[in-house]
């Protein structure tokens, strides 16, 4: 349950500590940090600038073939913004207020018609989004609050909550098709392999959890990491997954044999609390630090930062359509836009040792807007 804590706490910190960035920001900011080369100015008008939010966003998902960004806030409500090619500021498309407590996870259907919604309310809500209408709700879907929530596939829906608890639901139906209990705290997160037939979920209990979506039956589960398990990714096509942690590594796993990692990657300051697969060799983390870094792995090296939210700690991440745009968000109400369009074409050698400094490194390829540039 720390990670539910120290959201809590951070929460309460981030005016003052808000306040206190921006004078710092208008102390320290020197003339040589204002100017930007002709590349960073090309590259930043082609980024869509930060969204400053009501509240604190807590989860970002983008429509899966549209220019769409959906936001989960902590007053429990849903926003959608528009995203063009021709627009430097995002518009804004509508917002609902769903839920009565936090909504914790949004994920959009496969063709982006509906978007389902969960809550500490220990609701799911389901998002007409053509007509931006609430089409359905299950009132007391779990009975404990709902931390994460996945479209497996254009019938199956799966949630899981702060107990440690993991549901099916067939949304044709709006009913829960199978309930496991292998778990002893709250899903942090969850993804499937490309034929939907393996759900896997990460907890904070320090474990990586596999289930047969297809025979719905558990399959196997690793051993205690001895730190949360965050986040979850599946690279390599498939042949292997990429969990961050609560103590900063990157755990490493084959595909089909989740008993234990076949590898490990420290490196994090702190807590990677979230990533977005960009590739499959490149992943991009988020962490408490406030830092957003692009890794490559196997070979398993830092390639440096995407960007940053200052200090305040990355809280969700997502990638368009075309993968060219990240989306990130952090306690700094702020919602962020990163180009990772080049990532792809960075090169390394991997007969050369990699340097403590490549974690810290900024990326000529990303948009450079505040006096961090020099990380």
């Amino acid at each position: 349950m720390l990670r539910i804590y120290r959201l809590l706490i951070l929460n309460i910190i981030t005016q003052s500590l808000f306040k206190k960035k921006n004078t710092l920001k208008l102390n320290e900011m020197s003339s040589s940090e204002e100017e930007q080369d002709v590349n960073e100015q090309e590259i930043e008008s082609a980024v869509p600038k930060a969204i400053e939010s009501h509240e604190l966003v807590l989860n970002l998902a983008f429509h899966p073939s549209q220019k769409i960004l959906a936001a989960a806030h902590i007053d429990g409500s849903v926003k959608l913004y528009s995203i063009l090619e021709d627009e430097s500021k995002p518009k804004d498309l509508f917002q609902i207020d769903i839920h009565k407590k936090s909504c914790r996870a949004i994920s959009f259907s496969e063709d982006g018609k509906l978007l389902y919604t969960v809550s500490k309310d220990k609701s799911i809500r389901v998002i007409d989004v053509e007509s931006e209408t609430i089409r359905f709700k299950m009132q007391k879907a779990h009975d404990n609050a709902i931390y994460s929530v996945l479209v497996v596939n254009e019938n199956t829906l799966a949630t899981g909550d702060d107990n440690g608890v993991v549901q099916m639901w067939d949304t044709r139906k709006q009913e829960s098709i199978i309930t496991f209990k292998q778990n002893e705290d709250y899903i942090s997160d969850m993804a499937t392999d490309n034929d939907n037939r393996i759900l896997l979920a990460t907890s904070g209990d320090g474990t990586l959890s596999a289930f047969n979506v297809r025979r719905r039956r558990f399959d196997m589960q690793s051993e205690n990491m001895e730190d949360e398990m965050m986040t979850v990714s599946i690279i390599k096509k498939g042949k292997k997954v990429v969990c961050g942690a609560g103590d900063g590594a990157l755990n490493l796993f084959n595909w089909n044999e989740f008993g234990n990692i076949s590898d490990r990657f420290p490196g994090h300051p702190e807590s990677v609390d979230t990533c977005a697969k960009i590739n499959e060799n490149i992943i991009c983390t988020g962490s408490v630090d406030g830092i957003i870094r692009a890794v490559n792995i196997l070979p398993n090296r830092f390639l440096g930062v995407v960007g940053d939210h200052d200090e305040f700690p990355i809280e969700s991440m997502d990638v368009s359509q075309e993968g060219d745009l990240l989306a990130s968000c952090s306690h700094d109400q702020k919602i962020k836009f990163w180009n990772i369009s080049n990532l792809e074409d960075i090169e390394f050698s991997t007969k050369q040792k990699a340097k403590k400094t490549d974690k810290t490194k900024r990326l000529k390829t990303t948009r450079n807007n505040d006096f961090f540039a020099d990380l």
